[in-house]
């Protein structure tokens, strides 16, 4: 064989939260992997989209940011020495007459794996940016698609554009720090908790922050040449200019699965098909697909359930792994064997 081919058993493509979860779950099963993301950073949207952003329904953890939500799964797959393969995305994918499966990236990194699993989230993508012309040479200074540092905006006078969860959690949590905030949505209709939206009009009421129904069509800068204002068109055509000192734009990802459409999987809008959900596998056997890249009857596209999907997978991953092995249920609370793979004494 090729010195520079890798052989693994298992090889994960994306290194999101339910990425990391798979290592988890594989490890338990004494199943080596590798992993591979497009992004030169591990945590997927976590960290690229939302570090310090706070989520709420990761089970026994009532609050933590993205950046927390990461820095713990990492901490949590220490024992198993996963190896990252980071900035490269997978191009090629064929299966062997022995039913394991040639890999390549798109720098000429291989792999000989026996089970692949699919945790890429929506693909590759890039926020849905705001089509006005000239503003995006604000980009990163006064105009953001996303919030990596929330100390960037403290005393700040911020505009938030959006309908979704991410404009409305952003919304009631810059407020706590921001000089003032207002909410720009084309209509009424939110597509965001029905809570988050009901807090929202109730600070409207008491004054603490604006909400208006429109869309930005223009800007205004200052002499600095700073962005100063942004023209809103409502829905009466009354044209009504804003100051602000920040912009942020939450308009959604624009998702792109990329190469993964060539490699035989049976897809319907972007998203892969489970054809198994006791064990999560696609329509080929030997590749699993987990978290928001796929799709079922009743999913839900939840951290929590990409976690719930890993667990599954890595058991059904067994028999290709270990093909005359029976594999037990064991509890980490109570398996000696368990305790020493994870290191506890």
């Amino acid at each position: 064989m090729n010195k520079n081919i890798i052989k693994t058993d298992a090889l994960i493509i994306g290194a999101g939260p339910v990425g990391l979860f798979q290592i988890f779950e594989l490890g338990l099963l004494e199943i080596k992997v590798h992993i591979i993301d497009s992004l030169k950073n591990i945590g997927g949207q976590c960290i690229e989209l939302y570090p310090d952003k706070p989520i709420y329904d990761i089970p026994a953890v009532p609050v933590c940011t993205g950046k927390q939500l990461i820095n713990n799964l990492l901490k949590q797959i220490e024992p198993f020495n996963p190896i990252f393969h980071l900035n490269q995305e997978v191009l090629n994918i064929k299966k062997r007459k022995d039913n394991f499966f040639n890999v390549e990236t798109n720098i000429g990194t291989k792999f000989i794996t026996k089970t692949i699993f699919i945790a890429a989230g929506v693909g590759s993508f890039k926020p849905r940016e705001l089509k006005v012309s000239g503003i995006n040479k604000f980009k990163n200074s006064q105009l953001f698609y996303n919030v990596k540092n929330i100390n960037f905006f403290k005393k700040k006078n911020i505009i938030i554009c959006g309908g979704g969860d991410s404009a409305l959690d952003w919304t009631l949590n810059l407020l706590k720090i921001a000089k003032t905030v207002t909410l720009i949505h084309r209509r009424d209709n939110f597509r965001a908790s029905p809570l988050s939206v009901s807090k929202m009009k109730s600070l409207c009421l008491e004054y603490k922050m604006q909400f208006l129904i429109g869309q930005i069509i223009g800007f205004n800068i200052n002499k600095e040449k700073k962005l100063s204002e942004i023209k809103i068109i409502s829905t009466d055509n009354v044209i009504r200019r804003v100051p602000l000192d920040m912009l942020l734009v939450f308009f959604g990802l624009s998702p792109k699965l990329g190469a993964i459409s060539n490699w035989g999987l049976d897809i319907n809008r972007k998203q892969i098909i489970i054809k198994n959900l006791e064990t999560f596998e696609t329509n080929i056997p030997g590749i699993f697909a987990i978290g928001d890249i796929n799709i079922y009857p009743g999913k839900k596209k939840l951290i929590l359930s990409g976690f719930h999907e890993a667990a599954l997978a890595a058991f059904g991953s067994s028999i290709y792994i270990f093909p005359k092995k029976k594999i037990f249920m064991q509890y980490t609370t109570t398996s000696p064997k368990l305790h020493k793979i994870l290191g506890i004494k």
